[in-house]
């Protein structure tokens, strides 16, 4: 049964995108002077796996994202990269409390905005899913973090609440926490309950002996969970399992872009929570608000494709297409009764069947066995004109009243 808890309102997104100010022109990154920032990435003509797997092409004539704002809650977003040229607001450090968050030291943010709604470019084989999507960066991690660490409960509420108040339709949150919180809960909650779709990292500790914490906000109800794969189909490695999975999606040597230009391959949840992240905004784009049962996120749950199962999978493998085009009935399915129990007497048919079997095998044997006794009896009662079969009296020889010579017995 699908987590998603029912949407109520929508967020208004052009007054929104007003009130977050306009589009900055493009600028050279800017990085904290004692961190070394990543470096750009070559230029790949290839199209990736990941978008020969998703078939972004087969969306491009229902939908390509509209004007909608989707949120990447991560370390920001490179502006100035030509793909995303434009496209990108000023957003909001989280982390400082104010400020932009139009640039990216990590990459790891212009990453997930890539895949999300990097646009065409000559000699570029990648291309987002949502390509004509607005960026709204929220940076909640200014530095790179450990294996097993993650974003500060507060500050993730704080981009939530952020992210909803600058008209975003769809949050991504590709840099996650292991410690739940009422205050982010709370933040969720009221997003979801303002119409906008939470997606969310299931986390990459998968590989780790012993129990795993649960990944938030994924784990919160109403929030899309996303694990990855790899291009064979089978689980990333590091992907976590578990209840919190509702969907999967690339996430093994995803080409998207790097930071400050070129292209850059990147591993994770992360990276396949923007995947789902740019399916959600476009179904919002062709679907509009989709109240009741879960809306867009039980859309994405029940068109995903059939994975070999398990807590990794949750329902499949993210099919943009079918989320765009497919409608889905408006009421859960009822469940089907139970089977009666199986009656270890014999039934009253069964009885009748079987009597009535009986007789007819005792009048066919009788039938035959009559036509037997004619067919024998009447060619031979013909054949004696139906006299008895007596056998006539011996003749009798007259003895000689003189002796004579002995009566020859074998002529």
């Amino acid at each position: 049964m699908s987590r998603f808890a029912r949407t109520t309102a929508v967020a208004c997104v052009a007054a929104a995108m007003c009130a977050a100010g306009a589009v900055p022109a493009a600028a050279a990154p800017r990085a904290p002077a004692n961190q070394r920032c990543a470096e750009p990435g070559p230029t790949v003509s290839e199209v990736p796996w990941a978008q020969r797997m998703l078939g972004p092409e087969r969306v491009r004539p229902f939908t390509r994202g509209g004007n909608f704002v989707v949120a990447v809650l991560d370390s920001g977003v490179d502006a100035g990269h030509p793909q995303l040229g434009g496209r990108v607001l000023a957003g909001f450090d989280a982390v400082a409390g104010s400020g932009p968050a139009d640039d990216d030291c990590l990459g790891t943010g212009t990453q997930i905005a890539g895949v999300i709604g990097a646009r065409q470019e000559q000699s570029v084989g990648f291309i987002g899913l949502a390509p004509d999507v607005t960026i709204l960066p929220i940076r909640v991690i200014a530095e790179r973090i450990g294996s097993g660490n993650g974003a500060e409960p507060q500050v993730l509420a704080r981009g939530i609440d952020e992210a909803v108040e600058r008209g975003a339709s769809v949050i991504a949150v590709t840099t996650i926490t292991y410690s739940d919180s009422p205050v982010l809960q709370g933040a969720v909650a009221n997003a979801i309950s303002k119409g906008v779709v939470v997606v969310a990292a299931a986390g990459d500790l998968g590989d780790q002996r012993g129990a795993i914490p649960p990944p938030y906000p994924a784990a919160y109800d109403g929030v899309v969970g996303v694990g990855a794969i790899r291009e064979s189909g089978v689980l990333w490695g590091k992907s976590q399992q578990g209840e919190y999975v509702d969907v999967v999606a690339p996430g093994e040597n995803v080409l998207t872009l790097s930071r400050a230009g070129g292209m850059a391959v990147a591993n994770g949840t992360a990276v396949a929570t923007g995947f789902v992240a740019a399916t959600a905004v476009l179904v919002r784009s062709r679907r509009g608000v989709m109240d009741g049962q879960g809306g867009i996120g039980r859309q994405i749950e029940r068109t995903a494709v059939p994975s070999p199962g398990g807590s990794g999978y949750g329902s499949g493998v993210v099919d943009p297409y079918a989320a765009v085009t497919a409608r889905l009935a408006a009421v859960s399915p009822e469940p089907l009764p139970d089977l009666p129990a199986l009656s270890s007497g014999e039934s009253p048919a069964w009885a009748r069947a079987r009597d009535v079997a009986m007789i007819g095998t005792a009048i066919a044997v009788a039938a035959v066995l009559v036509v037997l006794v004619f067919a024998v009896v009447m060619p031979r009662g013909r054949r004696r004109f139906w006299r008895t079969a007596v056998a006539p009296a011996p003749t009798q020889e007259a003895e000689p009243e003189e002796p004579g010579p002995p009566v020859q017995l074998f002529p």
